[in-house]
């Protein structure tokens, strides 16, 4: 188990591999499947697409280091994530603190963290929405951060995927896994 500060970790080697540092101890899962990535191009393509036609602000791709507590050396690397226009200056070679809006998609190995332990992360450091796609379920559940049990609206198929952050955003469910 390695210990690392913010500083050692960002002062490693560029890599592609998924890590996350998790209140100082380094973590490297394996690299997701080829469908996990498929559905994360889909997600991104879609907000992109939407994010652009509204000038509202960007949307990345992972690996990108969220710096979510520079302190207690807490940075994560989520799916896909949007920071609006408002809040840009937060990114520069990483971003550095709360984006808007983060996505993961689930993965068979990862699933029960990201539902729970990754989701707590976000809440208690200020990201406003998280959406878990499952591609087993073929579901988009939308956590609403902000609200106190961080309220979840569950999108199926032939529903329309609703967001508080993105509000003008009318995304198909069938669309994402399609």
């Amino acid at each position: 188990e390695v210990r690392k500060t913010v500083r050692e970790y960002l002062a490693g080697a560029e890599t592609m591999r998924p890590q996350e540092l998790a209140y100082g101890i380094l973590r490297e899962p394996p690299a997701p499947g080829y469908g996990h990535q498929v559905l994360v191009g889909r997600v991104f393509e879609l907000l992109v697409r939407h994010v652009r036609r509204h000038d509202a602000g960007r949307v990345v791709v992972s690996p990108v280091d969220v710096v979510l507590d520079r302190t207690a050396a807490l940075v994560v690397q989520p799916d896909v994530v949007f920071v609006s226009r408002e809040r840009l200056g937060i990114c520069d070679r990483r971003i550095w603190g709360a984006p808007d809006l983060v996505v993961e998609v689930l993965s068979s190995s990862r699933r029960r963290h990201d539902r729970t332990v990754k989701v707590d992360w976000f809440k208690k450091y200020g990201v406003r929405e998280c959406w878990l796609v499952d591609p087993v379920s073929r579901e988009v559940d939308v956590r609403d951060l902000t609200q106190a049990e961080g309220a979840s609206r569950v999108f199926v198929h032939g529903q329309v995927v609703r967001s508080a952050v993105l509000l003008r955003l009318r995304l198909r469910v069938e669309s994402v896994f399609r």
